[in-house]
């Protein structure tokens, strides 16, 4: 891995790479939660249930975040239903879409 030198970094470089930073520990997490799930769904199908089977209930689905605020991580929007005010105002000045998508 490569060492960084943060003080000889501006603000927004600082800022930036922050964000960036957050963004890959979300993704990072949001793989390794997809893949307990399938190894627990897979595990459960081996011995002849469904995972709902044995937890008591229907599993959830929820669909996962495709858009992220760039000045605020915590902002995200999955795609689907109305569009979140962030979003709004940010197309609306003329980002791109394609800017705010968390792959890309």
């Amino acid at each position: 891995m490569t060492a960084i030198d943060l003080g000889n970094m501006s603000l927004d470089e600082l800022k930036k790479l922050r964000k960036d930073v957050d963004v890959a520990i979300k993704s990072f997490e949001d793989r390794k939660k997809k893949a307990a799930l399938a190894e627990l769904e897979a595990k459960a199908a081996e011995m002849g249930f469904s995972l709902a089977d044995l937890t008591g209930g229907k599993t959830k689905k929820s669909n996962p975040p495709k858009y992220r605020h760039p000045e605020n991580p915590e902002l995200t929007w999955s795609g689907r239903g109305r569009q979140p005010e962030w979003f709004k105002d940010l197309t609306g000045k003329g980002t791109n879409p394609d800017d705010l998508l968390i792959v890309k």
